[in-house]
Parts: structure tokens; C-alpha cells; sequence
């Protein structure tokens, strides 16, 4: 059995057990949000200065940020025409939920299996163009469409933000780095030992969040959504992977990044915008089953 399909079978049972205990209610979902928070603000960002401390920033890294942005806006504007048949509310869920990715919770732990620290570097760069997607234009487009008129204040924006805890630590870690600076020896060590949970916390999440109910009113909009995701990120992805002159790590990250789930951050503005959370909730669970299925997949392929 090759090295891809060991580490995506460990991943795959390692989700199984999360979403086993909370079909045996030995935890709840609201277990797994309670873990989501430590992630996001713990290990994650313990990640992020664990591997960005010491690497090498080329050039070619430095576009993997706006490759993420400048495609997001390319789908959103893809979405205008894809959505415009769908009720105000619906087209508001559709439009965030087709922008960003879940690189956090749900790419971390197969590109570290898969890459190690050096695929984390690539995925890390890419992640930072997705956190200002998410926070902005995913933001923007859901109080777009649930206002009606546009506006929004970029205050709003910039207190999202400054919250993120590991956007803090991209941005702090990469200032350092790039100033030939280090954080002191005891964070370091700490970070390095909280980093080793992120993985198997994170898959632990992703099976307590996961569910195989799919109401049957929800498909219309879904498979617009999906197709909307999936068809232009594989399309995408594929031409830059041959175009690109860039190292193979590099134009996998690109080729992967771009067909990875919605993030989960639209689940909470499914909340605070009023649309309808079981319907994100559901395309959501969709799109980690079949980015699962093609990151195994594409990583036998380009391993």
C-alpha cells in the first residue's frame, strides 16, 4: 500500500472515531465547536509559528496569497449569474459559501501527513490570502445579500480580522522571519509541542461536524454550488498546474487549495446574517466529503 493511501486510511479512521462517539453521544456537536476554538486559537497558530519560524520566504510563495484572492473574486463574480434564479436568501448562502476554503481545520492535517512541514509552508501562504477572503469578501456577500443595499462598514471587516488569532500569528511570524528575528526559545519549544495535536484534533472535529442527511429541497442550489466549486477549481487548478513554472510543491498546493470544502466561518455568518444554517450546514458536510475523496485521489496522483 503506498505512503498516500496509508496516511488518507489513518485520516479516514481517525474522522470515523469523532463522527462514532457522537453518534454514540459520548460527545455533541457542541463538543466539536468547544474543540474548533482551541484549534483555531491554540494549535493552529502553534503550527503557524512551528513551521514559519525557520523557512526560507522565495518569491514564488509570495504570489500563492493573491492566486487565492484574485480566483475568489473571479468565482463570486461566476456566482452573479449562477445564483441570480435563487430567492435573496438563498442566493446570500450560495454566493459566501463559494468563496474560501478550509484550510485549517481540514487541509493541515493531510498536507502535513502527506508533505510534512514543507507542504504546511505552501498551504500556510495559500492560507493567508483565504483568511482575507474569508473575512472580506466572504463577509461582504453575506451582508450584501442579507441588507440588500451593499453597504457595510470596514470597520466590521478589520475587527474580524484582528480577532483571527491565526492570521496574528502568519502575519507576526512571517514580519519576524523576514527580519531575520525569532521568537524566544521557550515559545518555540512550546509551539512544537502544541503543534503535534493540531492534526489529530482537527480530524477529530471533521467527524463530529459530519452528517449524511441531505434534504432533498436543498438540491438545486446545492448542485449550482458545487458545480460552481468544484468545475471552475478543477479547471483552474489544472491550467496553472501546467502553466505555472514553479516548483511541483508549489503547483500542488495550487491544484489541491483550489478544490478544498467551504470554510466553516460560514456557518457562523449563516447565523449572524439570518440565512438558512441548515442548508450551509448541509453543502458544507458535501463538500468535505468530496474534497476528501479528490485530495486522496490527486495526492496518489502528484505524489
Amino acid at each position: 500500500m503506498s505512503d498516500v493511501n496509508t496516511q488518507f486510511l489513518l485520516s479516514l479512521f481517525i474522522i470515523a472515531i469523532g463522527y462514532l462517539c457522537k453518534k454514540f453521544n459520548l460527545v455533541k456537536e457542541q463538543d466539536g465547536e468547544g474543540i474548533s476554538r482551541i484549534i483555531f486559537n491554540i494549535t493552529l497558530p502553534a503550527l503557524v509559528i512551528n513551521t514559519f519560524s525557520t523557512i526560507n520566504i522565495t518569491p514564488s510563495l509570495i504570489l500563492l496569497p493573491f492566486i487565492v484572492i484574485i480566483y475568489s473574486f473571479f468565482v463570486a463574480f461566476l456566482g452573479i449569474f449562477v445564483f441570480k434564479k435563487e430567492s435573496p436568501a438563498n442566493k446570500g448562502a450560495l454566493s459566501m459559501a463559494s468563496v474560501g476554503f478550509n484550510i485549517g481545520l481540514f487541509a493541515y492535517p493531510l498536507v502535513e501527513a502527506l508533505w510534512g512541514n514543507e507542504g504546511i509552508k505552501y498551504f500556510g501562504m495559500l492560507d493567508m490570502g483565504n483568511a482575507l477572503i474569508i473575512f472580506g469578501l466572504c463577509f461582504f456577500l453575506a451582508s450584501y445579500y442579507s441588507s440588500g443595499n451593499g453597504k457595510i462598514s470596514p470597520k466590521e471587516i478589520y475587527k474580524k480580522m484582528y480577532k483571527s488569532v491565526p492570521l496574528l500569528a502568519y502575519i507576526l511570524t512571517l514580519v519576524l522571519n523576514l527580519s531575520g528575528l525569532s521568537y524566544p526559545k521557550i515559545i518555540l519549544d512550546v509551539s512544537a509541542a502544541l503543534s503535534k495535536a493540531n492534526m489529530p484534533l482537527s480530524l477529530l472535529v471533521l467527524g463530529i461536524f459530519l452528517s449524511f442527511k441531505f434534504e432533498k429541497s436543498y438540491w438545486t442550489g446545492m448542485l449550482k454550488s458545487l458545480a460552481l466549486r468544484y468545475g471552475t477549481g478543477l479547471i483552474i487548478g489544472t491550467l496553472l498546474y501546467f502553466v505555472l513554472p514553479f516548483e511541483p510543491l508549489f503547483r500542488n498546493t495550487v491544484l489541491i487549495g483550489l478544490v478544498l470544502p467551504i470554510s466553516m466561518s460560514t456557518i457562523t455568518y449563516s447565523v449572524e446574517f439570518n440565512f438558512d444554517k441548515k442548508l450551509v450546514g448541509t453543502l458544507t458536510n458535501m463538500t468535505i466529503i468530496i474534497s476528501f475523496i479528490l485530495m486522496w485521489v490527486l495526492g496518489l496522483l502528484l505524489k
